[in-house]
């Protein structure tokens, strides 16, 4: 009887161990399918320096610093000046409210002469007025970030910037375009689908990048970091302007699988951004 009891006991626990095995697995592979969904809205941002997770409206703010960069010419150098700043001041965040009357990304004070509150609730006014200030900065690349930054913020801890060095590094690489494939977001399907404004979006980052010549939805780039530079951009704002994809160098990003980031696209070419 003893014999029996346990050859019945090893035959239950192994039933319970071989379901157990199967249950974990299906859950695992469940949750890896419905991922994208649950990570809800999320940007990640990749190169060699280091990852990033950022909230979409970070990309986006990130993203404008970049392209008004480019348009005004500036080295990469300037960049990250202008991310350890927004980081330590705003979170990559366009704040509506601030110390005393600060407001914005990188929390300017009307009283101090930067603007009015609307023109510094503008991510491209506000980047360009930074940048402005920046450029006037004696040997403003050469000096180490936190100090450039403190030259234009005149901060009560101009020390603070500092810690903000390696994301800003990270950052750089990826929207002004010298990293390729480093930026993608995902989030879920809207409640009520906004329609693909491509002319918009377009439109919108004329005013950070400048004059960008398109044909339909196909933006020129005359180089490959401004391809990828303008790819990251619409990426950034593709749930802003209901982008459904973003094709450029063979490769392509699609809303509908956000989180696996770019994907081989034999339709897409080099010198154009797709968006649509």
């Amino acid at each position: 009887m003893a014999r029996r009891f346990s050859r019945a006991v090893l035959t239950i626990t192994g039933i319970v161990l071989v379901l157990g095995v199967a249950i974990f697995f299906g859950i695992y592979h469940l949750l890896n399918r419905a991922k994208p969904f649950a990570l809800g809205e999320h940007c990640e941002v990749k190169t060699t320096v280091g990852t990033l997770d950022l909230e979409i409206e970070q990309a986006q703010v990130a993203a404008t610093i970049a392209a008004v960069a480019t348009r005004l010419k500036l080295p990469e150098r300037a960049v990250e000046i202008a991310y350890v700043t927004a980081i330590q001041e705003s979170k990559l965040l366009n704040l509506p409210f601030g110390d005393r009357d600060s407001v914005g990304v990188f929390q300017q004070r009307p009283s101090q002469g930067w603007g009015t509150v609307e023109q510094l609730q503008d991510p491209v006014y506000a980047t360009r007025k930074f940048f402005s200030a920046l450029v006037k900065v004696k040997h403003y690349q050469k000096l180490p970030l936190h100090e450039a930054a403190q030259a234009v913020q005149r901060s009560a801890d101009g020390s603070a910037y500092a810690q903000h060095e390696v994301d800003a590094k990270i950052l750089a690489g990826a929207f002004t375009g010298r990293v390729p494939k480093a930026v993608h977001c995902w989030y879920p399907p809207a409640d009520k689908p906004v329609p693909s404004q491509p002319a918009k979006a377009r439109k919108e980052l004329s005013r950070a990048l400048g004059d960008t010549s398109s044909v339909g939805n196909q933006i020129s780039a005359a180089t490959q970091r401004r391809g990828w530079l303008i790819a990251a951009w619409s990426v950034a704002h593709a749930q802003k302007y209901g982008l459904h994809q973003v094709r450029y160098a063979g490769v392509a990003w699609k809303s509908a699988s956000g989180h696996d980031g770019w994907l081989t696209d034999a339709k897409s070419s080099e010198g154009k951004v797709e968006i649509a």
